[in-house]
């Protein structure tokens, strides 16, 4: 039988991606519907920019959930890349999205809020998915 391990390289490149796909999602995609529902504008945003914290709980967010979906998946033993896409957008779709949309009812905030703030997890972690699904490591 086949033992997976956690491929390090492949989890580097999907937090690399989550990277990518978050200046994407926030800068070109949603950032003008996002602003907007959050209450924020250019200038606001521009006078007052985000310190090193807010990065390095990015970076924590970001590197957390695709490490576990690494060791989830060797538990797993998913070894391709649509059964590890499938499962990635189960459990982020379940336990993140929801949860979100939940939240944001009983906050009032704008419905569209929960698409667009979990809605980049939820594609992002499934593109992580399918990478650490399809690009497995074999124990030695």
């Amino acid at each position: 039988m086949n033992v997976l391990k956690i491929n390090h390289l492949a989890a580097l490149v999907c937090i690399v991606i989550l990277h990518a796909l978050g200046f994407l999602w926030y800068g070109m995609l949603f950032n003008v519907q996002w602003m907007s529902m959050v209450g924020l504008d250019i200038a606001t945003m521009q006078a007052n920019a985000p310190g090193g914290e807010v990065w390095v709980l990015n970076l924590v967010s970001i590197v957390a959930p695709v490490y576990v979906l690494a060791w989830l998946f060797t538990r797993l033993n998913v070894s391709s890349g649509m059964s590890g896409a499938g499962i990635a957008f189960l459990i982020t779709f379940c336990f993140h999205h929801l949860a979100t949309m939940n939240s944001n009812m009983f906050a009032k905030a704008p419905f569209g809020l929960a698409w667009i703030t979990a809605g980049y997890m939820v594609v992002g972690l499934t593109i992580s998915g399918f990478i650490l699904g399809a690009w497995t490591k074999k124990a030695p």
